[in-house]
């Protein structure tokens, strides 16, 4: 939605240009001279154009109601409470599939967690079809001989992808509660101890807590992606939970209780947000869910453009398929009028994807179009659009920055202009991702490989593992070099304004289209062929690794 911001700052833009469109003959200096008569072409772009405007617009103030809930909220943080005097029993579930560089990471930090070992069994769930398998055996063969309680499960198909391997795991599932870490997340020693308290609750049913990043200083796009993400953990998972709202759990880093997955229906694998999913029939049969900020759990970033790429289309049409799904089950919940009306932007929020291609379109046409309406019109529509759009982008990623780093937040202001860059990068993808949930159309699913990559060393070029380019970078890269096209008219016409917000669509599509060019060349001129074991995603409208 973040990139939505940036359409709806133009299109403001526009109304601030006054008489810059020298080329058209001016009609009177009245400053209600938006009163006119539109004729039929005018019309045809200027009610889509408006229609689409005024939806996202309200997505964009809802991003100031997420930080204001936030704030409101801030102070509604659970005390911890006593530690148990008899530990309850433990599953540690660790979904992986073709993780040869990071399982044996992530099972030492497992066997490094301090919780009582005859409490604690671990799973791992391995649907790996290359030397994983040998890798993943081998370190739970050491692990068991050196104490830990911990089964290798390999299944021979991957029916169901992440969703059917935890369903399975649970088959054997002796523990009241079950951990879940994905392959490149390492939980801290007292992870079990600082989540397992709050159950003592006997409704809540899942603890989630916050991911941090051991390469968010990789790269450029590390740093974006680090950005993107604790806007979600602070402001959007703190102003839900804190508010009452429903918030959901986000696959790895967090506690269930076995009772209410078993409750809520299981794990299902009709979208490829299973975590969300099971998350709202949870919420909706009245289990309590516990947001953590404090608690944290380091992750690795994708470092690749195409893997971050496939990762976001996939959180984007899995949680459209939630809401189609879920929506109208809320709706006719016995909820409070808030939970439902946030329940529907929340899982409704990646329409803006293909909403704002649709406006990218008429974007220059409406500049010619607005140039018969004045000033009167600009304070009625473009000025509150302007500060709906520029400021909640802001707000919304800087008040997660402050939250976070209280001393050197002010640093992270210079990365507010290509955190919207890249997001408008990601927008074809996306919006492809977000219609083919709409009208229910299978698709091939690419999983976000990971590479062992931690700080600033190490890198991911001669590694295996890859998510194809495909045809997408190749529009990317087409729309950057029209929006190219749209500044030099701008200029040409002395639109000044609107000129700073197209190059935002420049750098966004040329990144990256040219990125995902770049690195998928560079890696079949390395090999000659193609790269190693590329990835080749399998059919499916249900979720993966």
């Amino acid at each position: 939605m973040f990139s939505a911001d940036a359409i709806l700052m133009i299109a403001a833009a526009q109304g601030w240009l006054g008489d810059s469109w020298s080329h058209v003959t001016a009609p009177s200096r009245d400053p209600f001279r938006g009163i006119y008569q539109f004729n039929a072409f005018d019309l045809a772009i200027m009610i889509p154009y408006f229609i689409v405007l005024g939806v996202l617009a309200a997505y964009g103030f809802h991003r100031y109601w997420l930080v204001y809930c936030y704030s409101k909220h801030c102070a509604n943080v659970p005390s911890k409470p006593a530690e148990p005097a008899n530990w309850p029993k433990v599953t540690i579930q660790l979904p992986i599939y073709n993780e040869r560089y990071v399982v044996e990471r992530l099972v030492e930090a497992i066997s490094r967690l301090d919780y009582p070992p005859g409490l604690l069994e671990v799973q791992v769930l391995d649907d790996s079809t290359d030397e994983t398998q040998e890798v993943a055996r081998g370190c739970v063969e050491r692990y068991r001989a050196l104490g830990l309680q911990i089964r290798y499960l390999h299944r021979t198909h991957r029916e169901g992808y992440k969703a059917g391997a935890l369903a399975e795991g649970l088959n054997s599932a002796s523990g009241e509660f079950i951990a879940i870490f994905d392959a490149d997340f390492q939980p801290g020693p007292d992870f079990l101890r600082c989540t397992l308290p709050y159950f003592s609750d006997p409704n809540l049913a899942m603890v989630q807590t916050r991911w941090t990043y051991l390469n968010r200083d990789y790269s450029a796009l590390t740093e974006v992606e680090s950005i993107l993400l604790d806007g979600h953990f602070v402001v959007e998972h703190g102003a839900r939970a804190r508010s009452g709202r429903f918030f959901n759990f986000n696959g790895t880093a967090g506690v269930w209780r076995r009772k209410a997955i078993d409750d809520a229906g299981g794990w299902q694998h009709d979208t490829l947000t299973e975590d969300t999913d099971l998350s709202y029939r949870a919420q909706l049969r009245g289990w309590r869910f516990l947001y953590l900020p404090d608690i944290e759990c380091p992750s690795e970033l994708p470092v690749e453009m195409n893997a971050f790429k496939a990762q976001q289309a996939r959180w984007a049409k899995g949680l459209m398929q939630t809401a189609k799904k879920i929506l109208p089950r809320v709706w006719r919940a016995d909820l409070p009028a808030g939970v439902k009306t946030e329940a529907f932007f929340h899982l409704t929020a990646n329409i803006s994807y293909p909403l704002m291609v649709v406006l990218s379109t008429l974007l220059l046409p409406a500049m010619i179009v607005r140039f018969y309406q004045g000033w009167v019109q600009m304070l009625l529509i473009d000025l509150p659009l302007f500060l709906a759009s520029s400021c909640s982008i802001s707000g919304f990623y800087l008040t997660a920055q402050r939250a976070l780093y209280p001393k050197s937040w002010t640093r992270k202001i210079v990365y507010l202009p290509f955190v919207m860059a890249v997001g408008i990068g990601l927008s074809v993808r996306n919006a492809k991702a977000v219609l083919e949930a709409i009208f229910g159309v299978q698709s091939e699913f690419a999983r976000t490989p990971k590479y062992r990559i931690e700080g600033q060393a190490g890198t991911w070029r001669r590694k295996s593992y890859r998510n194809r380019a495909g045809w997408m970078p190749y529009v990317e890269v087409g729309l950057g070099l029209y929006f190219a096209a749209t500044v030099y008219y701008s200029i040409q016409n002395e639109n000044y304004f609107t000129a700073p917000f197209l190059l935002l669509f420049v750098w966004g599509y040329l990144y990256t289209g040219m990125m995902s060019l770049g690195q998928a060349w560079l890696e079949r001129l390395r090999i000659g062929v193609r790269p190693p074991e590329e990835i080749r995603p399998a059919p499916s409208g249900v979720p993966g690794f």
